[in-house]
């Protein structure tokens, strides 16, 4: 009972949070629009009536600029910690992440390699970039799991696998950068992450297959509780851990997919999120899910306003944001896990 009014309390923080910080990303910017006509805005709706309040573009900025753009980050923030929840019990190893792994980079690479050949006309296509987005994310996925010796091999095999093949890719893509500078602003937007160019009809794309994704993962917390144990404790009760391995990572790679093709590479979101959710409310995965779901939302819609907002006039990659952040938190795991082997 004193857990359940425990967690109560932290998911009603965490989404009060969500919801200040939503209101002050929609208010902040250089059109001077405050929090009160942002709520009139708001409530007003998409379509614009004459008004003193507010002007016509005031009311196109919020809703067809800054609100279709939170959403954005809001959806890849929970894809991204989902994702980063799912791999570091796949692999049973907190270090883990789509990032880390390579799956993003992948993604990454099969965009900028699209760009590269001319078999995708531009980084804004709805349908092009996600498709290419995912043909490179799955290619990596595979070649992991070939180059590793598949799903039986150790999980720890699988991650240095995978971190060696984030090298191989972002080495790839700048080599493509460097033979085709007349695309480098493209390429460059899936090494850096922005989501400069949010639009409604993106965000239902996005939106549509990261609920057909990550769904089902919603309805596995019990099986990835259980894949925390070795595979003979795993067999032992039931669960078939290769069909089920493959199915989360296959699930988890498409979300992450369609996120780099709109959003490009936004790394260490994956492995920050569930890492702290689990510290909070511990490693089972029916309370880590939706905690890491409003964390991740959280952490990435706090990250953009900053991106948007730190320098001023210009727009900084979310993707520092978020390395800033992780990159000090992937050292200190590091250490933990030596210390642990030591």
């Amino acid at each position: 009972m004193v857990k359940k009014r425990y967690h109560s309390t932290i998911w009603i923080t965490l989404l009060i949070l969500l919801v200040v910080i939503i209101l002050i990303s929609l208010a902040v910017g250089p059109a001077g629009i405050t929090v009160g006509q942002t709520l009139s805005i708001l409530k007003e709706g998409p379509t614009y009536s004459p008004t003193e309040r507010f002007t016509n573009a005031q009311h196109r900025i919020i809703w067809f600029l800054r609100l279709p753009r939170i959403l954005t980050a809001l959806v890849a923030g929970m894809v991204l910690a989902i994702s980063g929840m799912v791999y570091q019990a796949l692999f049973r190893n907190p270090m883990a992440d789509p990032y880390v792994l390579g799956i993003s980079s992948g993604a990454a690479f099969g965009v900028a390699f699209g760009i590269f050949l001319g078999l995708v006309g531009s980084a804004t296509g709805v349908y092009q970039v996600p498709l290419a987005a995912f043909i490179g994310s799955a290619g990596a996925t595979w070649a992991i799991f070939i180059l590793s010796g598949g799903a039986r091999r150790s999980p720890t095999i699988l991650l240095l696998t995978g971190i060696a093949l984030n090298f191989l890719l972002s080495a790839l893509m700048s080599l493509f950068m460097y033979l085709n500078r007349t695309q480098l602003h493209s390429i460059m937007q899936w090494t850096m992450g922005s989501f400069s160019t949010a639009s409604w009809e993106k965000l239902a794309v996005m939106g549509g297959v990261s609920l057909i994704s990550l769904l089902p993962i919603t309805l596995l917390t019990r099986e990835l509780d259980i894949l925390l144990l070795d595979d003979a404790s795993a067999l032992s009760v039931g669960v078939s851990v290769r069909r089920i391995r493959l199915l989360l990572l296959g699930l988890s790679t498409l979300a992450t997919s369609v996120t780099v093709a709109f959003c490009g590479i936004i790394g260490f979101v994956g492995l920050m999120v569930p890492h702290i959710m689990r510290l909070v409310v511990g490693p089972k995965h029916k309370n880590l899910l939706l905690f890491s779901l409003l964390g991740g939302a959280l952490m990435m819609v706090t990250a953009d306003t900053l991106a948007r907002v730190i320098l001023g006039t210009a727009e900084l990659p979310v993707g520092i944001i978020t390395a800033i952040g992780g990159a000090p938190l992937f050292i200190i795991l590091l250490i933990r896990q030596k210390k642990e082997m030591s």
